[in-house]
């Protein structure tokens, strides 16, 4: 028997134990994931809006506790803050927010088809400052729960699909992490627009298009930490600057993770990011 037929074997019995062990760490992720997010969901609608915390940990304990039971370990979670790849990432991830922002909302301000909260200089002095506030204060704070979903679903479940070879496992990846938000918008405590449908379909559409940027650092930096600060920074401005901005009959229809134009413009986004990125991954 050859050498190379040796070395093939070898690399074969790995690479089948690769995907072997990562399904069975997908499995137990899930069967950890999906009871601990029903109770977060009953205890946060019923008890305390507390417990919306532990739902968006809900992904990280479950990932934590798959790591835990089948010694895997976290060497290749990369929690170390600094790095090049990482401080370089830092500017886009702050800043892109704000540019998603303001191409979505400014053309639906503009356009008519939703309204300013305030009028005139007032507002445009108002939105600055909330941006500025929310793109430093706000990211900080938001680490503490973004954190939890980053250390699940791009610290944990993407590398697994990645290489337990599903088909697709970034695009597969968002649309299970848009999945999760559904309860909440069936329920109307998160983007329920008119029309229930169309504003899931939507969501989706935005989540596995930012799921691909924030992917995208993920894998190409070898850290979780700009995926978590993208996170972070995207709740913060989204949410707290540009809705908190916003107002209208069709607010929902438009604007938000939700709304027709940030659905739109995410995409668009995205495809010029897959342009110019200069890291491939199967999508």
């Amino acid at each position: 028997m050859s050498t190379y037929m040796i070395k093939d074997r070898k690399k074969n019995s790995e690479d089948g134990s690769t995907i072997q062990s990562s399904r069975k760490g997908l499995f137990v992720f899930f069967a950890m994931l999906i009871p601990l997010t029903i109770i977060s969901y009953v205890l946060a609608l019923n008890v305390s809006p507390v417990f919306g915390l532990l739902l968006m940990w809900a992904p990280g304990l479950s990932s934590i506790f798959a790591r835990l039971v089948l010694h895997e370990g976290f060497s290749d979670i990369s929690l170390r803050i600094g790095g090049k790849r990482t401080l370089k990432a830092i500017p886009f991830v702050l800043l892109l927010p704000v540019i998603i922002g303001l191409c979505a909302y400014g053309f639906a301000w503009v356009t008519g088809l939703v309204d300013y909260v305030k009028s005139g200089d007032v507002f445009i002095v108002s939105l600055v400052l909330s941006i500025i506030y929310q793109m430093f204060v706000g990211t900080a704070i938001g680490v503490i729960s973004s954190a939890g979903e980053e250390l699940g679903w791009r610290g944990y479940m993407l590398t697994r699909l990645i290489k337990a070879r599903v088909p697709k496992p970034i695009l597969t990846s968002g649309l299970i992490w848009g999945a999760w938000h559904i309860p909440a918008i069936l329920l109307g405590n998160y983007y329920s627009g008119p029309s229930l449908a169309l504003s899931i379909v939507l969501f989706l559409i935005t989540i596995s298009s930012f799921n691909f940027i924030i992917s995208h650092l993920r894998l190409s930096t070898g850290s979780i930490w700009p995926a978590i600060l993208l996170h972070a920074s995207w709740n913060a401005i989204i949410q707290d600057a540009f809705d908190e901005s916003t107002k209208g009959e069709n607010v929902f229809l438009w604007t938000g993770e939700s709304g027709i134009l940030v659905a739109c413009v995410m995409l668009i986004a995205t495809w010029i990011f897959s342009k110019k990125s200069d890291y491939k991954q199967r999508i």
